[in-house]
Parts: structure tokens; C-alpha cells; sequence
């Protein structure tokens, strides 16, 4: 009996060593905040770059439209395809005509909005399962 007591007085001064899972769990949730809180950048820009190039699509749309009725290119493209003889004989003139009168700014204003869709929709679905891991996280 004294024997037990001399023993149970020895081990309540040594602390308890804690279990190892318990530090390596700890570790682990420490790399899981750190990862859902880089989740929530990513979910964030993806969520503004969507919005703000679906909200602006059309708008790029209907200018692009507008300056191409506006610029002529319709003309000398017709013009081309109904004079094919004249066409093959000043096929130089003709494509730099064309080219003079694209309207450049429309279809690069139209072509960044979509590389902007497309990239959003892209980063989507690269990062999908962080995503949605992320929302069944911040939901439970």
C-alpha cells in the first residue's frame, strides 16, 4: 500500500506527457486554417472576376457590334466576296483596307472580358474541390 501511494505521489509531480497524435493533430489543423484561409482568396476572386465580366460582357458586346457597323469592314468584305477577280488581282490593297478598318479597340476591349470569363470559369474548376470543400467547411 505504500508502495502505491509512493507511486501515485511520483507520477502526479511529473507532468503528463501529452500524446504525440495530439500534437500532430494540432499541426494539421493549424495547415487546414492556413489552406481554407487561401481558399477564401481564390473563392473571392473568383467570385469578383465572374461578376465583373458577365456585368460587362454585355456592354463590350454591343460596342463591339456598334463599331464594326460603324467601321465599313462589312463593305470591303462584300465588296471582295462579290468581285473575285479584282479581289486576286489586288488582294494587297485589299486586306490592308480590311485591316484599316477593323475596329481594334472594340475587339480588344471584347477579347479581355472573355479571357477574363474564361480564366474565372477556368479557376473554377481548377480549384473546384478546394472550393467546395472550403464551403461545406464555412457551412458546417
Amino acid at each position: 500500500m505504500v508502495t502505491y501511494h509512493l507511486e501515485n505521489i511520483s507520477s502526479s509531480r511529473n507532468p503528463a506527457v501529452p500524446c504525440v497524435s495530439l500534437f500532430d493533430r494540432i499541426i494539421s489543423a493549424i495547415a487546414l486554417e492556413k489552406e481554407f484561409k487561401q481558399t477564401k482568396k481564390i473563392l473571392y476572386t473568383f467570385i469578383g472576376l465572374l461578376v465583373v465580366s458577365m456585368a460587362v460582357i454585355p456592354f463590350s458586346f454591343m460596342f463591339f457590334m456598334h463599331q464594326w457597323k460603324v467601321s465599313g469592314t462589312t463593305y470591303f468584305i462584300s465588296t471582295a466576296a462579290g468581285n473575285l477577280v479584282p479581289f486576286f488581282t489586288l488582294w494587297q490593297d485589299f486586306v490592308l483596307s480590311i485591316l484599316e478598318s477593323l475596329p481594334v479597340m472594340a475587339i480588344t476591349l471584347l477579347a479581355i472580358n472573355v479571357a477574363f470569363l474564361l480564366f474565372s470559369v477556368w479557376l473554377f474548376l481548377y480549384k473546384k474541390g478546394l472550393l467546395l470543400k472550403y464551403l461545406k467547411h464555412s457551412f458546417t
